[in-house]
């Protein structure tokens, strides 16, 4: 997780200081945007993930919180 932010603070540094708050919610638009294509087209598959595999709710939940805390930081909240 450390990579990635440091990679998006180098990301951001490329940019004036004025247009990082622009630059983090299209970033973050983009990724809701991208999430929601993957699960309309795969939405099937995660059912059946959740219906055949119980374990898998931790993972799910363990990526989640890792994706929320990435949008967290992108957001600066």
């Amino acid at each position: 997780m450390q990579q990635i932010q440091d990679f998006y603070v180098g990301f951001l540094n490329l940019f004036p200081g004025f247009l990082h708050p622009a630059i983090s919610i299209g970033l973050a638009i983009l990724l809701v945007v991208s999430v929601i294509q993957v699960l309309k087209r795969n939405f099937v598959y995660l059912i059946l993930l959740v219906i055949l595999l119980p374990a898998s709710i931790p993972i799910l939940k363990n990526i989640l919180d890792t994706l929320i805390g990435f949008v967290k930081f992108v957001l600066g909240i």
